[in-house]
This record gives C-alpha cells, sequence and structure tokens, in this order.
C-alpha cells in the first residue's frame, strides 16, 4: 500500500487534485466529508459539540449549524482548539477504519487539509502539497459565496504555504489553468506513484 497525503490551503484546488487521483484508481480517505460524517445527527460527535458550544450550533431539524460554528470558532483560536480536541480524534479512528478496509496493493491518499497544522506529515509515504496564489484562492472563495473578509480569514488560519512546502514531497501549483494542473497530477503519477508501485 501506498500511503499518500495530500494538503492544501482552502481555495488552492485540492478536492480538484483528489478527484483526478480518484479517476486514476486511488482510494480517496476525505477529511473533510469524515469530519462531516462524525458530527451527523444522532452521533456523539454532535452531541460532544454541543456541549461545548451551546445549542444554538443546531438548525431546527438537528443538524449542525456550520456557520453558526465557523462564527465561533474562526473568530477564537481557543474555541477552533477545543472543536479540534472533538472532532479530530473521532476523524482519526475513522480515517484509520477506511484506510484498513482498502485493498493492500491500494494507493491510498489521504485527503487532509490541516495535515501540517495536526504534524501528520511522518504518517504517510509521500506528502503531495497544492499551492495557489492568495489571491486567486481569495477570488475562488468568493466565487464559491464567502466574503473576502471571510476569505482572507480562513486562508489566515491555516498553515501559510510555506510551512506546506516544509513537509512536501511533491508541490503542485494551480495558480494557471485546469489543464496544467491535470499535466502536473499526470507527472506526479508517472514519477512517484507508478514506480513504487512497479
Amino acid at each position: 500500500m501506498l500511503r499518500i497525503g495530500l494538503t492544501g490551503g482552502i481555495g488552492s484546488g485540492k478536492s480538484t487534485v483528489s478527484r483526478l487521483l480518484a479517476a486514476r484508481s486511488a482510494v480517496i480517505v476525505d477529511a473533510d466529508r469524515i469530519a462531516r460524517e462524525v458530527v451527523e445527527p444522532g452521533t456523539p460527535g454532535l452531541a460532544a459539540v454541543v456541549e461545548a458550544f451551546g445549542s444554538g450550533v443546531v438548525t431546527a431539524d438537528g443538524t449542525l449549524d456550520r456557520a453558526a460554528l465557523a462564527g465561533i470558532v474562526f473568530a477564537d483560536p481557543e474555541a477552533r482548539a477545543r472543536l479540534d480536541e472533538i472532532v479530530h480524534p473521532l476523524v482519526r479512528h475513522r480515517t484509520a477504519e477506511l484506510v484498513a478496509a482498502a485493498p493492500a496493493d491500494a494507493v491510498v491518499v489521504n485527503d487532509v487539509p490541516l495535515l501540517v497544522e495536526t504534524g501528520q506529515a511522518s504518517s504517510y509515504d509521500l506528502v503531495l502539497v497544492v499551492v495557489a496564489d492568495p489571491e486567486i484562492r481569495v477570488a475562488r472563495l468568493v466565487q464559491r459565496g464567502l466574503s473576502e473578509h471571510d476569505a482572507r480569514a480562513r486562508i489566515a488560519a491555516q498553515a501559510t504555504d510555506e510551512e506546506r512546502r516544509a513537509v512536501a514531497d511533491v508541490v503542485l501549483d494551480n495558480s494557471g489553468t485546469p489543464e496544467e494542473l491535470v499535466a502536473q497530477v499526470e507527472r506526479f503519477w508517472g514519477e512517484h506513484v507508478e514506480p513504487q508501485r512497479a
């Protein structure tokens, strides 16, 4: 099994790279998706979040109100740390289950937005980092519906590209065209994945 840690800042194009790798038969373990799973209605994760942050973080239908929670944790580093203490162990446990279920010869890509912040780089055979010009990232986030202020705050709350590059085995720059990104992913697969599989 080849374990790849994939990371990149919000708006860098990490999800696009993840899809491109999935198209090449990689098994994708998406930390964001798992983080949503572990706080679904009825889960111990959601109960712990409500206990920590109050009933105001739950909508009328019992689901997590992500916007309300984001409003609390992105403005307060202590609150964000408290949320991480609840969610990260649950995500790690579920991730381990999914990796264990993958075929023994699989290329497993752990899509982990906070790989650098949580000190997980050494857990992988390869660390693949996606970067993009900060202004391009802000523009992408604004297109997704964030205000420019919120986009910049979220970028600032994460590791810097320099911190990500420091742990990277390979860096993909997604400041250009979609075709340029596809070509970089193809080169990565040919130079780093195929030789390991052979």
